[in-house]
């Protein structure tokens, strides 16, 4: 890492960015003016204005304070650096959710050096949640309220090492390839709940101790990038499904202990 900036520095532009995505897309959530467009023909896989904007504004903070770091943006793709750094943003997860008035949409912010997760940001702009890990530091959890107070708390995942207790979530529940559901399915049939449909809120939950797994497939690396300094700071793990990195995204396993991730994998390779 270089000498001439600091992880502190660091946690500061990404709260710039955190705080100008929650300026740009709280007023296009359930606005009556609110539009979307597939970027598929062969699929609905929507994008708005907002994701845009959003984006946009980013990018031109990262200009003026990183001018050097690559970002890579679910909305503009890669643009290459020289310093090593790599901003990964995604402006808004969970578009469908948004579209529906559902607030279980948020905005990914992280910050990777070669490869290595240095922080994550995942920021909740309607319910004025913010959920933040940094390597090497506690995880943490602030929400603004109506009045205007902050709450703030460390993140810390639950212990849970029985599948008969566990509380599992993901996005959809045609997961993946038919032969990723079948695997898929056979969690779902050894844990006590599954919900559905939270998107990357789903991890903050994770990271709060709320639930125990977050089980998904054919992610972006803008889609868990963010996530993974958040709950590895908070305690959990987060792998593919033989237990490896998924910095690429792909299969994901999210969990809050480490004797039922252990367990997860065994049914997932069975």
């Amino acid at each position: 890492m270089s000498a001439k900036r600091s992880i502190e520095d660091d946690l500061r532009v990404a709260h710039m960015l955190a705080d100008a995505a929650r300026s740009i897309t709280r007023p296009y959530f359930r606005a009556s003016f609110l539009e979307a467009s597939s970027k598929k023909h062969n699929e609905f896989d929507p994008v708005t204005q907002a994701d845009k904007d959003a984006e946009y504004v980013m990018r031109e903070i990262l200009a003026l304070e990183r001018p050097d770091d690559a970002i890579l943006g679910e909305e503009y793709g890669l643009s290459d650096g020289t310093s090593g750094y790599t901003w990964v943003i995604d402006p808004i997860d969970g578009t469908r959710a948004f579209l529906c008035g559902s607030p279980t949409w948020g905005v990914l912010i992280a910050l990777y050096y070669h490869k290595k997760p240095l922080l994550g940001i995942l920021e909740q702009p309607f319910t004025q949640e913010r959920f933040t890990g940094v390597t090497g530091l506690p995880a943490e959890w602030t929400r603004t309220t109506l009045r205007g107070d902050v709450q703030k708390q460390p993140l810390k995942t639950r212990n849970c090492s029985s599948l008969d207790n566990a509380v599992l979530m993901t996005t959809f529940p045609e997961i993946g390839t038919p032969e990723e559901k079948k695997a898929f399915d056979a969690v779902r049939d050894s844990v006590k709940l599954t919900r559905y449909g939270l998107d990357c809120y789903a991890y903050g939950l994770l990271a709060m101790g709320q639930i125990d797994l977050v089980i998904e497939a054919g992610l972006q690396p803008y889609d868990i990038q963010a996530l993974i300094p958040i709950i590895e700071t908070a305690g959990g793990m987060v792998t593919n499904w033989q237990g490896g990195h998924c910095y690429d995204g792909g299969q994901v396993l999210a969990a809050g202990d480490a004797e039922i991730h252990k367990s997860i994998i065994n049914v997932l390779k069975r």
